[in-house]
């Protein structure tokens, strides 16, 4: 998972991966034929006690060192390089398959872990391409040529590495296969820290309100725990490779010179190849000493591949089709036919043969109890979720049938918990339409009822907004929303139960202004408040996802008890307006 996810998003980076090879290469050459300057520096100038050939040689073995200085900034830079690539490759990848998700997709992955994937787990992947890029070429390439090297200067001495490279390769292997199981449980336990964090956040006031401070502490103490337990098994372990790839590799050292010592005693090699031999086999271990670091990596960079693919590679339930229909005509127009609709996993349908009809140039309502299926109802519209069953026809075509672009782009939505961006007030509502000039926007937030409050603040149009909009009420958060969507001039509004902050005169201000603003679109609005929808051209019963009454308010009044309970529940027994 972990080669294949690194060969598909290194491509683009071919050109610097074969610039950071060649220069790999010409390091190891000149860290191996350090070694061999070294024997002859001892045989030829030491032994024999020529000066001149140990300044030209220690001469020469200095220049490399400093080229091989040279070599390793720019192949570090450029391993750097390719990595932040292929990281940046990677966030916008998750990034881009998360804006396609649907609801279920989003429900089935969560967004406490899609976080810690898009943040936590492309960083473990590009940690370890780096290191990779960096140690692991390097250390394969050195190793290698350390070997042939070492042979080349003794083939007796070079049947110790028969024994030492099985020996480190025993203690790699455990280091794997211990390690690996781990690493999965450690990500999803990073997820659940995200997850508990962030509800302890953002739920900061009920948590103090119900005074839950003292158990949630536990819930974060009892999940960091788990997690923490995790890491130091984790840490064991590869506390455990360093002295074992040591100890290995200072046998073999010691075998090296016991063995090479007596060599020199008979004469058959001479000193210098033994310092030769002892170079190399120590320049080899030490890059794989070196490297553990790295392979402590692989099962975290393999765990945190799969976890990245499965975001990637994760099929949306809801997609655009091949052949996208585009309408004749954009009306708004809006039509039910026999829908039937459940969620994934749930027991039974919410939403039970739905049939209606919004037109343009009416305010549609629908109304009912606590549960009836009202929002899903709206959220079917703009292709949130498919239908079971049924179909739901936008300007006269299957909205599974169009592009989801174009269909959000006659629409105009104001959600039943209105979302602010961090900014300010025109970026905000400029966000359903960028080109928008302040004459526009001052026109939205009037029609919007927001025009005095925004006119109050220091800057205006220019005046700050916190993340999520903490920073004005419930109320002027949800009229700059309806002003976001006025914005568009779509010719679809939804407004999902967006009028439950305001006041009855501000709600009844802005009821007015709105008819005036969308005398051409299609007006739905989603409430439980039945002053908001009594003058409505339609309205909608639902009860317990059933159609129960489809008329106007002296309509319903008259014949549907269902909405008769409603009328009574909020306006008193025998209210009729």
């Amino acid at each position: 998972m972990l080669a294949g996810l690194l060969r598909r998003f290194t491509r683009p980076s071919v050109g610097l991966l074969c610039l950071l090879t060649i220069f790999i290469v010409v390091q190891a050459a000149g860290s191996l034929y350090l070694p061999n300057l070294n024997a002859d520096l001892i045989n030829e100038g030491v032994v024999t006690g020529d000066t001149g050939y140990i300044w030209r040689v220690g001469g020469t073995m200095i220049v490399i060192v400093f080229a091989i200085a040279a070599v390793s900034i720019v192949a570090v830079y450029l391993s750097s390089r390719v990595s932040m690539e292929v990281g940046a490759a990677l966030r916008a990848a998750v990034y881009r398959q998360v804006q396609a998700f649907s609801s279920s997709e989003m429900k089935r992955f969560g967004i406490p872990s899609l976080i810690t994937r898009n943040i936590n787990d492309v960083q473990q992947v590009q940690s370890f391409l780096q290191l990779m890029l960096a140690q692991l070429v390097m250390t394969v390439v050195v190793s290698i040529g350390a070997a042939i090297m070492a042979v080349r200067e003794s083939a007796a001495l070079s049947l110790l590495l028969a024994v030492d490279i099985p020996a480190m390769g025993l203690i790699v292997a455990a280091l794997l296969i211990t390690m690996v199981p781990l690493y999965r449980p450690l990500q999803v336990g990073a997820d659940r820290v995200n997850q508990v964090l962030r509800d302890q956040i953002t739920g900061v006031r009920v948590i103090r309100a119900f005074l839950r401070t003292d158990s949630e502490r536990d819930r974060f103490r009892k999940v960091n725990a788990e997690i923490s337990g995790i890491v130091l098994r984790i840490t064991r372990i590869a506390a455990l490779a360093g002295p074992g790839l040591l100890a290995v590799a200072n046998l073999t050292i010691v075998a090296v010179f016991w063995f090479g010592g007596r060599l020199v005693n008979e004469g058959s090699m001479p000193i210098g190849n033994t310092i030769a031999f002892v170079g190399y086999i120590t320049l080899a271990l030490a890059y794989v000493g070196a490297s553990v670091s790295m392979i402590a990596l692989i099962p975290q960079a393999v765990a945190s591949a799969e976890r990245i693919c499965q975001v990637i590679d994760a099929v949306p339930v809801i997609t655009d089709p091949a052949r996208p229909v585009v309408p004749a005509e954009i009306t708004g127009c809006v039509e039910f036919r026999r829908v039937t609709f459940g969620y994934p996993g749930s027991e039974r349908p919410v939403l039970n043969d739905v049939t209606f009809t919004l037109r343009p140039g009416q305010v549609s309502a629908i109304i009912g109890g606590t549960g009836s299926s009202k929002t899903t109802v709206l959220n079917l519209i703009p292709r949130f979720f498919d239908v079971t069953s049924g179909s739901v026809l936008v300007n006269g075509t299957d909205v599974r049938e169009q592009s989801a672009e174009k269909l959000w782009s006659t629409i105009g939505l104001v959600p039943q918990v209105s979302f602010l961006f961090d900014g300010t007030v025109a970026s905000n509502l400029r966000f359903s339409k960028p080109e928008a000039t302040d004459q526009e926007l001052w026109r939205a937030l009037d029609v919007a009822q927001a025009l005095d409050f925004v006119a109050s603040m220091p800057g205006q149009l220019d005046a700050p907004i916190d993340q999520g909009g903490t920073n004005v009420s419930g109320g002027q958060r949800q009229r700059l929303s309806i002003a976001r969507a006025l914005l568009r001039r779509p010719s679809l509004y939804l407004f999902d139960d967006c009028f439950s902050a305001l006041d009855p005169a501000t709600d009844a201000r802005l009821r007015a202004a709105l008819r005036a603003e969308t005398t051409d679109a299609v007006t739905v609005i989603v409430t439980q408040r039945v002053s908001t929808i009594m003058h409505a051209d339609q309205i909608i019963v639902l009860d317990a996802g059933n159609v129960v009454g489809v008329g106007t308010h002296e309509q319903l009044f008259a014949r549907c008890g269902p909405y008769q309970e409603i009328v009574a529940s909020q306006l008193g027994e025998g209210t009729a307006a």
